[in-house]
């Protein structure tokens, strides 16, 4: 069941779209930040306040890669793999972060700390290698300084 405030900030979306079906994603990022996921019963509830089907919600959050379907960790970390920035050292990066964090790309770390993901593009080419922990955009990373930029999030 939505929470009193997820369906107040959901139906504060209403009136700048043309339908309530135009709100999904904005309401399944507005479950997301207070879950930090979206259940199957999360989607089943917004589904029905949208009018909307389940199946037809769901394909908008699995087209989506920013609405996460599973639980994550405290912390989100999305290395972005285009090819500006495999050209530049992505390869590196990721395999320096999966063996830091002791996790594959998809996977959460047992303390629940940090979930690694990829993403196609954080339009951060002129900087490469780019990636984001939460809504943190981070450019040039090297991979020595991955320790002291994943010590900031605890």
């Amino acid at each position: 069941m939505l929470s009193p405030e997820e369906l107040k900030e959901i139906e504060a979306e209403f009136p700048h779209y043309p339908n309530r079906q135009a709100v999904c994603i904005d309401a399944m990022k507005i479950v997301q930040k207070h879950r930090g996921w979206v259940s199957d019963e999360s989607l089943k509830d917004i589904a029905e306040l949208l009018g909307m089907s389940v199946d037809e919600l769901d394909g908008v959050a699995t087209f989506y890669n920013l609405i996460f379907r599973k639980p994550v960790g405290r912390h989100v970390i999305m290395v972005c793999d285009s090819v500006s920035c495999w050209v530049m050292g992505y390869e590196r990066l990721r395999r320096e972060l999966k063996n830091r964090l002791g996790i594959q790309m998809g996977e959460t770390t047992a303390d629940g700390r940090f979930t690694l993901l990829p993403i196609v593009c954080l339009g951060a080419c002129d900087r490469a290698p780019a990636m984001t922990v939460d809504e943190d955009l981070h450019l040039n990373v090297d991979p020595q300084r991955l320790d002291s930029l994943l010590e900031k999030y605890k």
